[in-house]
């Protein structure tokens, strides 16, 4: 094991942030947290299309600003001993590039098109490509290439996207010479090493979200793609082949980028992956232990021994694939569409009347306006917690689902909406409030049930993420509904101190990602246990979302 220090990055949904680790006790000495700002003022998003997309010099300023100001809070000798990076993004997040992997958005020409830009995970205008997709892949006669992506191909996922953009923009159609994942760019950019035919891919991203599989020569051949459309059709050849797994180098720091973020030249960066898949590293995920990330959606990580699984394949998740959390084991995801974005939406949902009337008043200043619209927004889901908590159980709550955004798991289906159901003229705020937060609950039941239905087994449940760290009712209420303890993973930054460990493992501080876990991953927190009372009336309206779930599904809601 060496001394000196590593730096993990984690790119989430709303912002960036750096993670400066002692690689010798895991110490975490220094972090920092940056917005996007194109992103912050709804900049290229039109959530009416369910349309999401980020400018790259977003991703580039935040870089500097995070590294910039994490170093600055440092003691001055650590900058000297950075042995590795590692960074972790959000996915599947592709971009279209030219030869030189550039994203399209950072040429002149397209800066402002938002089909040039990294499209988010949760960007559904995919939808109808997506079905094209799976009906294709069942119906055309050879290998069904979803059967190691839970048997369904989402919207949220590279393919679909690539095929709805090419559909609708030509320029953007011949102008591009390939797509590249957010998690693949990042090393590629920080190493100089942009060309899209030989940066190095992530297993994790390619397998989940690309249908990479071993097992069919990496990505599926080009008669499949040519099927589903002819403008798919000659991709294949400018994408990859290979891929590897988080704890190997993508490259060393470049000169340019040393001198941008004030770090010695040749620094080992190491080959990106997906955030919640590094969050779960970050949080010592193992064989048994299932570990929920909770942001805007959520993502349930497992891992299990190659040998175990065998050539089982588990339908309705997001992905099987080797590597893609631990080396020598196979990663699982399933996850939920929206969490903290349910909740976000019922906000805006609630202020959007306080607001409007803000910005019509004339004896307010623009200043005042905005303090009071941010102290609105601050303390609301605040308030609907402390009132939603002192609802008795017994009471007439609604019963509603967490398919604001589709569902991921199981099953994953993008066109699915949301439903409540038993709304009275006596109902308030807080009463559907709490109907969301139990349906949020009840989401993450039926995937733990998937799961052990498939004989993934589960000893252990942990949280990592803000919601799990600072809503206690929430977490208590999951930990009712599914009838098990949920152990909260004591860092901020679960997903930055993944990449840490990897960095780590990478530069060769560790000769396994499991004695870095030991060494450097957090503790636990603090624990929710079950009140076993409430997991039976829990139970009873379980059964409620389970009957709610079918009848939107036959109406198409």
């Amino acid at each position: 094991m060496d001394s000196g220090y590593v730096l993990g990055i984690d790119y989430g949904s709303d912002s960036a942030r750096a993670l400066l680790v002692a690689v010798a006790d895991g110490r975490e000495y220094s972090s920092a947290v940056c917005n996007y700002q194109r992103w912050k003022k709804g900049l290229y998003c039109d959530a009416a299309k369910n349309q999401f997309r980020q400018h790259p010099q977003d991703y580039i300023d935040t870089l500097e600003t995070i590294i910039a100001e994490c170093l600055k809070n440092a003691p001055q000798s650590c900058r000297e001993q950075i042995i590795g990076i590692s960074i972790n993004t959000t996915g599947s997040t592709p971009v279209a590039v030219n030869s030189a992997g550039t994203p399209l958005a950072l040429t002149g020409e397209f800066s402002e098109n938002p089909n040039a830009m990294f499209i988010l995970w949760k960007d559904h205008t995919a939808i109808r490509e997506a079905e094209e997709i799976n009906h294709y892949a069942r119906t055309w006669g050879g290998e069904d290439f979803t059967k190691y992506s839970g048997g369904a191909y989402s919207s949220e996922w590279f393919w679909a996207k690539i095929l709805h953009v090419l559909r609708i923009d030509e320029k953007i159609r011949d102008a591009t010479f390939s797509w590249v994942e957010h998690s693949d760019w990042m090393p590629a950019l920080l190493t100089g090493n942009t060309n899209p035919l030989k940066l190095k891919r992530s297993r994790c991203s390619a397998g989940h979200k690309a249908m990479w599989h071993a097992s069919w020569g990496g990505l599926p051949p080009e008669e499949f793609w040519g099927g589903i459309d002819p403008l798919l059709s000659g991709l294949r050849k400018n994408l990859y082949s290979q891929t590897f797994t988080s704890d190997i180098s993508a490259g060393a720091l470049s000169k340019e980028w040393a001198e941008r973020l004030n770090l010695p030249a040749g620094i080992p960066v190491g080959v990106g992956a997906i955030d919640a898949h590094m969050g779960a590293v970050g949080a010592k995920i193992g064989p048994g232990t299932i570990v929920k990330v909770i942001g805007t959606s959520t993502c349930d990580m497992a891992v299990i021994e190659n040998d175990k699984l065998g050539d089982n394949v588990i339908e309705g998740i997001c992905g099987q694939v080797d590597g893609s959390i631990l080396p020598g084991y196979a990663g699982l995801e399933a996850g939920q569409s929206a969490f903290g974005d349910l909740y976000a939406w019922y906000r805006k949902l609630l202020n959007w009347p306080l607001e409007a009337v803000l910005a019509d008043d004339p004896e307010l200043s623009q200043e005042v306006k905005d303090k009071l619209v941010s102290k609105i927004n601050d303390a609301t889901l605040q308030k609907l917690n402390d009132a939603a908590e002192k609802i008795s159980i017994d009471s007439d709550i609604p019963v509603a689902l967490d398919w604001i955004n589709g569902r991921r798991t199981p099953g994953a289906d993008q066109s699915l909406k949301m439903a409540i159901a038993g709304i009275s003229m006596g109902m308030d705020a807080p009463g559907i409030y709490r109907a969301i937060v139990e349906a949020t609950a009840f989401g993450n039941r039926r995937i733990m049930e998937h799961l052990e239905e498939n004989k993934v087994e589960i000893k252990e449940i942990v949280a990592v993420g803000g919601i799990a760290r600072k809503a206690p009712f929430v977490m208590q209420v999951c930990a009712d509904v599914l009838g098990k303890p949920i152990s909260v993973a004591g860092s901020d930054q679960c997903c930055a101190l993944g990449s840490a460990i990897f960095a780590a493992v990478m530069a060769g501080a560790y000769p396994s990602v499991a004695k870095a876990q030991e060494i450097m991953g957090t503790g636990i927190e603090q624990t929710f246990y079950p009140d076993m009372h409430m997991y039976k009336i829990y139970s009873a309206r379980y059964k409620k979302y389970l009957a709610l779930g079918t009848f939107a599904q036959s109406k198409v809601c």
